[in-house]
């Protein structure tokens, strides 16, 4: 599997640079130049991230760039500008920009090399960028005073030669982590209550909870074996009435108190897990997910 990108996997000549409309561009992208797929793909995520910039649950927290540059690191491959803080008096900032592989996964221990790298280096932020994170990796959103920001890449950027560099697309998504609560239920059962995700406010430097208004629906494993995540349960918040649109979607009358047992941020009360742990996954209204897990006692 291949692993995330680093500037040693580069050969010594291999080096990003930037022309004079602060574009990156590689030396060996002229046309008698070879190609190499990994440098290519890394650019190409780069150029996308720059117009694009990160997105986030509410439009006021996108996180866009003034620039992008290359830095010559061992996990952190760019640093990103950006402005916290009101527009006009704000402050810029620098987030370091790591970058997952083109198929595989990042693993937690990346993620703390990463965060180690960019505080070591004096930024204000690490930005992840990867299609997938290991369920170790969810827990892990700061180090020190360097909060971690993993935003999921869109499918899409596999198509790059076919996709459109325009920004308008939410190409990466930070879907925070869940902000959640084990309640003590009768017969020594339990129950979970969802209150919310944490969500990055670019302007204040502050994570703070949002509300469950941003959630679609959520899952729980109430016996997750670290292998296979089964949904037992499931909970639909939704917006605009999702019960009206259950009911016109299936084209019949649904209970209504039973649906008010599904439509609800607290679960039903279940048994203690055998295996001692419990997983509780969150989909945004944009379909982007996230997973925690939880021992339980």
């Amino acid at each position: 599997m291949a692993g995330p990108f680093t500037v040693e996997s580069l050969s010594p000549h291999r080096v990003l640079a930037v022309d004079e409309n602060d574009e990156l561009i590689d030396p060996l992208h002229a046309p008698d130049g070879p190609g190499d797929g990994e440098t290519d793909f890394v650019q190409m995520i780069l150029e996308n991230l720059k117009t694009a910039g990160v997105q986030q649950a509410h439009k006021e927290d996108k996180i866009s760039f003034l620039s992008i540059t290359p830095w010559p690191g061992h996990y952190v491959c760019a640093e990103g500008r950006y402005t916290g803080g009101a527009e006009e008096s704000g402050v810029e900032k620098r987030a370091a920009i790591f970058i997952g592989p083109e198929f595989g996964t990042v693993s937690r221990p990346d993620l703390v090399a990463a965060a180690r790298e960019a505080g070591d280096a004096g930024f204000d932020a690490l930005i992840t960028c990867a299609f997938n994170y290991d369920a170790q990796s969810t827990e892990f959103d700061k180090l020190g005073r360097i909060p971690v920001l993993k935003a999921r890449m869109n499918a899409d950027l596999h198509m790059a030669d076919d996709l459109k560099n325009t920004g308008k697309g939410n190409l990466f998504v930070i879907f925070g982590e869940p902000d959640i609560d084990l309640l003590e239920a009768e017969d020594g059962k339990i129950r979970v209550k969802i209150n919310g995700v944490d969500v990055f406010h670019p302007n204040t430097g502050e994570v703070r909870s949002d509300g469950a208004e941003g959630i679609a629906c959520w899952f729980i494993d109430t016996d997750y074996n670290e292998e296979s995540f089964f949904v037992r349960h499931a909970y639909f918040l939704g917006a605009n009435d999702p019960y009206k649109s259950l009911k016109t979607t299936l084209k019949a009358e649904i209970n209504q108190e039973a649906w008010e047992t599904l439509h609800s941020d607290t679960s039903r009360p279940f048994e203690k897990p055998e295996s001692g742990r419990i997983a509780v996954k969150v989909i945004n209204h944009l379909g982007d997910e996230v997973m925690k897990v939880f021992r339980v006692d």
